[in-house]
C-alpha cells in the first residue's frame, strides 16, 4: 500500500467533502457496514479521495493509493467478482489478494462511479470486518444509487485512465503476442512427470496475464484472447515428449464458443486436455455439458480446476464427472500441520476413487506437503517443488 497523499498535478474532485462525507456516511449506515470510501482510478492505483467511519480499525485514510490490479474494484468491473462479497476471507477470489488482509475485508460491497460516457472512472465502496451475512442485491441497489449520485455532482470530468486496457487487448490479439511457458505434474513416488499444464504469458504486456484476461473480459474479448492462448498452446503440445498430455486452460464461456472448440477437435490426435476454469457462473450447464462431450467422445480428457476451493469448482465437479480433479492450493498449502484439511484431501481422494477421477494436488511447494500427501492417497501433484511454469526448450 501507498499512503502517500494526491500529487499537486492529481486532477481534484469538484465536489463540496461536507456533501460527500455526507453521502459516504449515507451508504454505509444505510448498509450496516463499518467504511465507506470514494475513490478515482490512476494508470494503477485508486486515490481514496474521501472516506469515513472506522477508518483507524480498518487502516484506510483518505489520500492512500491501494493497488488497483491487487483491488477488489478490479475484479468487479471485469466481471470476476460481483458487485456484493461476503465472507471475503473465505471467497476463492478475494481470500489470498494482499488486500483483504490488509484492511481486513471480510465483507464488501462496490458500485462505479461513471463518466458521462459511461465509463468507470472511479467507484464508491463500503467494507467491514465482519461477513456480511445480510448483504444482498438492495445493497448493490443502494450503493449504484448513490454513485450515480455522486457522478451527477461533478462540476468537471474525473481522471480517466491514461492506459487503454481494452487497446492493448486488441495489441495483443492482432500480433499473436503470446508465449507459452508449461508446467510439469508429476508422480509423487517417482517425481517423474506425466503430464503438463499449458500457461500464458504475455511478454509485452505489464501487470501478468491475470491483469490482461481481465481488461480483456471487460472489454468483451476474454474468449478472442483464451482462443489465442489456446491456439499456441495447441502449438506446443507436439514437442511434448509421447505420453505427457498437455492441459489447455478454457473457461466454461470459451467452451461454448465453436471457433474454440473447432479449434480443439482439429488437434484431435494430439494427446491434450481441457482444464475448466471459473471466474464467471456458468449459466448453462446442459449447454456446457454437450460441448465438452463433443470432445470427450473426440479423445480430448477433461479437468476441473481449483477443486475445494468454493462452490462452483465443487459444482463443475459433480455435474461434468471430469477425468482429473485439480486440488485447490489453499487445500494443499500446510495440510501437513491442518487436521481440518488433511480431512478435506481424505474425502476427495475417496470422491476421485469412486469416480474414477485422477486427483492432482496444485501448489506443492514443500516435502512434507507432498510426503502427507502421498500418505493420504494423492497419486499426482504440481507446484514449484517439482517445477515452475517454462517455456519449452
Amino acid at each position: 500500500m501507498n499512503g502517500s497523499p494526491p500529487s499537486p498535478s492529481s486532477p481534484a474532485v469538484a465536489l463540496s467533502p461536507a456533501w460527500l462525507h455526507r453521502v459516504l456516511d449515507s451508504a454505509r449506515t444505510r448498509l450496516g457496514m463499518e467504511v465507506a470510501w470514494m475513490s478515482t482510478f490512476t494508470e494503477s492505483a485508486q486515490q481514496i479521495r474521501a472516506a469515513t467511519g472506522a477508518l483507524d480499525e480498518m487502516h484506510v485514510h483518505e489520500g492512500m493509493e491501494p493497488s488497483l490490479e491487487g483491488s477488489f474494484c478490479v475484479r468487479v468491473l471485469s466481471g470476476q467478482l460481483p458487485p456484493v462479497v461476503t465472507g471475503a476471507r473465505r471467497h476463492p477470489g478475494t481470500r489470498d489478494l494482499a488486500v483483504t488482509a490488509d484492511l481486513g475485508i471480510g465483507s464488501y460491497v462496490g458500485a462505479p462511479v461513471r463518466s458521462p460516457d459511461g465509463r468507470p472512472v472511479g467507484m464508491l465502496c463500503c467494507v467491514s470486518r465482519d461477513d456480511g451475512a445480510h448483504l444482498d442485491g438492495a445493497a448493490v441497489r443502494t450503493l449504484e444509487l448513490l454513485a450515480d449520485v455522486i457522478a451527477d455532482r461533478l462540476a468537471e470530468p474525473l481522471p480517466v485512465p491514461p492506459a487503454d486496457p481494452a487497446g492493448q487487448v486488441r495489441e495483443v490479439l492482432a500480433e499473436g503476442a503470446v508465449v507459452t511457458h508449461v508446467q510439469p505434474i508429476v508422480d509423487l513416488e517417482t517425481c517423474g512427470t506425466v503430464a503438463y499444464e499449458a500457461l500464458a504469458r504475455f511478454p509485452d504486456v505489464d501487470g501478468g496475464p491475470a491483469r490482461l484476461f481481465s481488461a480483456a473480459a471487460a472489454a468483451g474479448l476474454g474468449v478472442e484472447l483464451e482462443e489465442l492462448a489456446a491456439r499456441a498452446a495447441l502449438a506446443v503440445a507436439p514437442r511434448l515428449p509421447a505420453g505427457r498430455p498437455l492441459g489447455v486452460n478454457l473457461s466454461p464461456q470459451a467452451l461454448l464458443s465453436p471457433s474454440v472448440t473447432g479449434l480443439l477437435l482439429d488437434h484431435r490426435h494430439l494427446d491434450v486436455s481441457v482444464e475448466v476454469t471459473e471466474h464467471r457462473p456458468v449459466d448453462d450447464y446442459d449447454a456446457l455439458e454437450r460441448s465438452l462431450r463433443c470432445l470427450r467422445e473426440a479423445g480430448i480428457g477433461l479437468t476441473v480446476d481449483d477443486a475445494g476451493a468454493g462452490y462452483a469448482s465443487l459444482r463443475h465437479v459433480l455435474r461434468l464427472r471430469p477425468d482429473v480433479i485439480k486440488l485447490d492450493i489453499a487445500l494443499v498449502t500446510g495440510l501437513h500441520a491442518d487436521p481440518a484439511k488433511r480431512a478435506m484431501v481424505t474425502a476427495m481422494v475417496s470422491f476421485a476413487t469412486a469416480t474414477g477421477a485422477r486427483l492432482v494436488a496444485e501448489g506443492v511447494e514443500e516435502d512434507l506437503e507432498a510426503a502427507t500427501l502421498r500418505s493420504l492417497g494423492v497419486e499426482q501433484g504440481q507446484g514449484h517443488l517439482f517445477g515452475r511454469p517454462a517455456p519449452l526448450l
